[in-house]
């Protein structure tokens, strides 16, 4: 398997932590670390949302998204999830990181200073090119929506 080059800027609110890094040798995402002060960690209230910092910043190459997703830990543990899963970075983006995280937990949930927040997933992207037509063709399932494959 061959790595794709990204460049990464660590941001100077990011300095000293780690930059993001695979835990397995098979994992698919690299784990985001939440930027804020040492001294003033972010008290996530349950049924509220904050935009968490990374202290990072990337370029990706042409053809490539980063997909920032939950970490099912969080989500199993404390009810905490990315709120716009997955959140989508683009190759001409070159902004901060930052995590949408909300808590649909029932208690409080305080984010510290380098804590695993998310993971990021790069990702290659297809541009669909759409063909504008009369009638499209037929399938079994037609144009059954949510649930309809599941009897």
């Amino acid at each position: 398997m061959s790595a794709v080059k990204v460049e990464i800027l660590q941001l100077p609110h990011g300095a000293g932590l780690t930059l993001p890094a695979y835990q397995t040798a098979h994992a698919a995402g690299l784990d985001l670390l939440a930027a804020v002060p040492e001294g003033a960690p972010v008290v996530l209230e349950p049924a509220r949302y904050v935009m968490v910092p990374t202290g990072l910043s990337i370029a990706l190459p042409e053809g490539f998204e980063a997909q920032v997703r939950p970490r099912s830990g969080l989500a199993a543990k404390h009810g905490v999830t990315v709120l716009n899963a997955p959140g989508t970075i683009d190759a001409d983006y070159r902004g901060e990181v930052a995590v949408l995280l909300v808590n649909h937990g029932s208690a409080p949930f305080t984010i510290r200073r380098g804590e695993r927040i998310a993971q990021m997933v790069i990702a290659p992207v297809s541009r669909a090119e759409l063909v504008p037509v009369s009638a499209l063709s037929s399938t079994e399932r037609g144009a059954g929506g949510f649930g309809s494959t599941g009897r």
